[in-house]
């Protein structure tokens, strides 16, 4: 790997344990194995850096995601799999918890990312409902933008409650209630 990968893998993991505060320049050196000449030869600085790990963290996420919402089956079986699939829970989304970070929101720039990937998210997750609408599966009282957001935020809720329980629970229990919520059924309206 090369030394900029390894300092933008070594920062989004930082960024994801510690958040843009907690995340020194020497504690990205040492967790890459780099010099400080091969950070700052490579990378203007720590929110240059920074903005490329975050860039980086929020494209992989867009495309997991992209691989279940592209993958087979109904609306709400695809739904299901992005609420359902394996993910550490307990460390929380490595892009949701930017939100929390002061230093990020404060920076446009380091925000667009984030804010970009979460409207993604929503958009995809509205055209599924769509689908789903335009297939009978899904009541018509259903507005794809709400459930959509409806969706993100049961998520994040839910890394945020399993984290202070430090138990997945909460985050199960979320995702099960909104699939029951969503499940097909009477679609007359």
């Amino acid at each position: 790997m090369s030394t900029p990968d390894r300092l933008i893998e070594a920062t989004q993991e930082l960024l994801w344990e510690r958040g843009y505060v907690g995340t020194s320049p020497k504690a990205i050196q040492q967790q890459a194995g780099a010099g400080q000449g091969s950070m700052y030869h490579h990378f203007a600085g720590k929110p240059d850096l920074a903005l490329t790990a975050i860039r980086r963290t929020a494209s992989q996420m867009r495309e997991t995601a992209r691989q279940l919402f592209d993958g087979p089956g109904t609306a709400y079986e695809r739904i299901s799999t992005y609420l359902l699939r394996e993910r550490d829970v307990l460390r929380g989304c490595p892009v949701g918890r930017l939100t929390m970070d002061p230093e990020v929101i404060a920076s446009d720039e380091l925000r667009a990312p984030v804010d970009e990937t979460i409207g993604w998210l929503r958009g995809r997750l509205a055209e599924i409902i769509q689908e789903g609408l335009d297939q009978g599966e899904f009541t018509r009282l259903l507005v794809p933008e709400d459930v959509a957001a409806t969706i993100v935020a049961t998520v994040q809720g839910g890394y945020v409650l399993a984290r202070a329980s430090g138990s997945t629970d909460a985050f199960d229990a979320g995702a099960h209630g909104l699939l029951a919520l969503l499940a097909p059924g009477d679609t007359a309206a």
